[in-house]
């Protein structure tokens, strides 16, 4: 995903400095074309679904298809595509349901779709921001009524709205939302920067009221307490949600997002009361990270679904190179930074390729995730 910015004025040395400290090694090259056919043809976890898609996010839906999305390397649009199995995902043809506006809110950065079929409907979360508050990063929310989200037309419904009774829901740096269903209640969980600039990124939970709008207060479900979440920056964001015998899991992505990010898992007993912190325990050490035996680089922001059997995995995005190195090409004209700064910064390297992991469980029956 991204990182959480902590002023415009001191992005420049924030940036340089979160490389720095995922890694002292000399920076490497973007990938080559010769190397990312390489890539493609690895085996086991580490293999590419899809190909220089970050933040990625599969639905499979009742008609047996598998619905793909992820930031797009340009952050300029919301790409869907559709297979009857994963493997054929990564040359099906991307349709583009949505592309940011000229000017205003939607106009940058649109960042970490997800696209859910909720009482009939298809919906898209995504977060975006504005060209001239290019940090401004808001949730917004697209509807299609059609049952078929890649010919039908979508519609904006606008930026996510809080509960009537909450001031202070998504009013700052806020992105990443995603949905679960769980006990007849239906919940909107996302990370948000709150109280002030050099506040952590939180992961907060709340009940929905309805596909746009909060019925709950939010509820304050992590913040980045370990050393693992603090790295570059203090972040918790990403989150996905998964169930097993009895207890409901949370993962989510933490630090920057070079080699340092990593995945963090919380977990209650699914008979809690989940807006009830008390309820939640947090893992003291990431349940995924960097392998670098394995060639995988900055794992984090997945996503769960499951196989044609029905079996559940992992889709996650991570880079085959320790050392991020931004690509000047995708960068808006309109980003005032020095070339040499965009050049080292990780959030414009386009090499976060989507992969997939089976989950397996422990003795404790916990989800269990490990490169094969």
């Amino acid at each position: 995903m991204k990182p959480n910015l902590i002023t415009k004025i001191a992005l420049s040395a924030v940036v340089l400095a979160s490389v720095v400290s995922c890694s002292d090694k000399k920076e490497q090259k973007e990938t080559s074309k010769e190397e990312v056919a390489t890539i493609a043809n690895t085996k086991g976890s580490n293999k590419p679904i899809v190909l220089q898609r970050a933040d990625p996010f599969i639905y499979k839906h009742t008609d047996g298809y598998y619905y793909f999305t992820g930031s797009v390397p340009t952050y300029d649009a919301i790409e869907i595509r559709r297979a009857k199995t994963i493997a054929e995902l990564q040359n099906a043809a991307p349709f583009r349901v949505w592309e940011k506006h000229a000017s205003g809110p939607m106009s940058r950065h649109v960042w970490a779709p997800e696209i859910h079929y909720l009482d009939g409907k298809w919906y898209v979360y995504f977060a975006a921001s504005k060209e001239d508050d290019i940090w401004r990063l808001r949730p917004y929310v697209l509807e299609c009524s059609g049952q078929d989200p890649l010919k039908d037309k979508w519609k904006e419904l606008g930026q996510m709205q809080a509960a009537d009774n909450d001031p202070k829901s998504f009013t700052d740096f806020s992105l990443d939302g995603t949905v679960f269903e769980h006990k007849g209640k239906r919940y909107f969980c996302w990370a948000e920067k709150t109280g002030g600039q050099f506040a952590a990124s939180n992961l907060y939970l709340a009940e929905m009221e309805s596909p746009i709008k909060l019925k709950t207060v939010q509820f304050m479900l992590t913040t980045p307490d370990y050393d693992w979440e603090r790295i570059g920056f203090w972040v918790n964001e990403g989150p996905a949600f998964i169930k097993n015998k009895g207890k409901i899991y949370i993962t989510f992505s933490a630090s920057a997002t070079g080699a340092c990010y990593a995945m963090g898992m919380m977990e209650a007993d699914e008979n809690a009361d989940l807006l009830d912190r008390n309820s939640w325990k947090k893992s003291r050490n990431p349940v995924l990270k960097t392998n670098a035996s394995k060639g995988i680089y900055g794992p984090g922001h997945n996503s769960f679904t499951v196989d044609e059997n029905g079996d559940p995995l992992m889709i996650y995005h991570a880079r085959d190179y320790e050392n991020a190195v931004g690509d000047a090409k995708v960068v808006p004209a309109t980003d005032k930074r020095p070339l040499k700064e965009i050049v080292a910064d990780p959030l414009y390297d386009p090499n976060r390729h989507a992969r997939m992991m089976k989950v397996k469980f422990d003795k404790e029956d916990k989800p269990l995730f490990e490169f094969y």
